[in-house]
């Protein structure tokens, strides 16, 4: 789905409004603001900027915007370098892989990118077995092994998108070797998924989807997960968290998930948060100072 396509799919209604804020500081790991803030072209700094201020109105001072094909990992990297409270990931989505958008300069160009100071991480990269079909898998697949070589080179995490394709994540990443930081972005998996992520010492990042009432299972994964193996995003435009399902989500709406976390896992919201935020910086680094050697 392109930039355009997928933000006009999630302008429905009315922006919700903001949740009370949270009693200390968490991180949305996982945000695409280029999509969420215009469907034809990139937004303007006023706009970003004010989103970011928003989020951290509510107790969510710090974000991680996503790329998801070469313009947006640039557009990301970025915003990055000129605003303090973002690090970037940079990537060429997995169904764009599919569709034949990674060549040797796109990777090229994500290799280059992700060699930045505030840029921590190589993704959203991974597999997809719902958008794309079986004749673009091995496209996806080698774009896939591509960018995890790329995270190792470059010592930053590796974030991955996995839908419908639990199993072909693992094998690729058992063959090719995980980064020191793997992130499951909006983790989909059941409990035995979880568990199998766990004991690789992956992390695990829950979105919206987690209040949703049919997702039992992501309860499950998320309640035998431990406390340091977690993260909290928005997935932003998309998966907006109960009672919101439908409307356009942002990062001001984290406040929503950790509040759902907390109630799934039995941990005190405060002691969450700063829960959150520790493994958000273990793994994408400070966001006050440019990583020396990335760590």
């Amino acid at each position: 789905m392109s930039r355009s396509a997928a933000s006009r799919a999630n302008r429905r209604g009315e922006p919700p409004p903001s949740p009370e804020p949270l009693p200390a500081p968490a991180i949305d790991s996982h945000t695409h603001l280029d999509i969420a803030l215009d469907s034809d072209r990139l937004p303007d700094e006023a706009a970003v900027d004010a989103e970011i201020a928003a989020a951290a109105a509510v107790g969510v001072p710090r974000l991680v915007q996503v790329g998801v094909d070469v313009g947006s990992s640039r557009w990301s990297a970025a915003l990055a370098a000129r605003h303090p409270n973002v690090l970037a990931t940079v990537a060429v989505h997995p169904n764009e892989a599919g569709a034949g958008a990674v060549d040797e300069a796109a990777l090229a160009e994500i290799d280059r990118l992700a060699a930045l100071p505030r840029v921590r991480a190589v993704g959203e990269t991974g597999l997809d077995r719902f958008r794309t079909g079986p004749e673009g898998w091995a496209a996806q697949e080698a774009s896939f092994r591509a960018h995890i070589r790329i995270a190792k080179e470059r010592d930053v995490a590796l974030v991955i998108h996995d839908r419908d394709a639990h199993q072909e994540i693992l094998r690729v990443l058992e063959d090719e070797g995980a980064p020191e930081h793997t992130v499951f972005h909006c983790f989909s998996g059941d409990a035995a998924f979880a568990t199998a992520c766990v004991e690789r010492g992956y992390v695990l990042s829950f979105a919206g989807t987690l209040t949703f009432g049919n997702a039992g299972y992501l309860r499950e994964a998320a309640a035998l997960t431990p406390l340091d193996q977690l993260l909290v995003e928005t997935d932003s435009p998309f998966l907006t968290p109960m009672p919101h399902r439908g409307r356009p989500n942002g990062s001001r709406l984290v406040p929503l998930t950790v509040r759902a976390l907390a109630e799934v896992t039995g941990v005190e919201l405060d002691q969450l948060c700063a829960a959150l935020t520790t493994n958000a910086e273990r793994v994408f680094g400070s966001w006050e100072e440019p990583a020396a050697g990335k760590r």
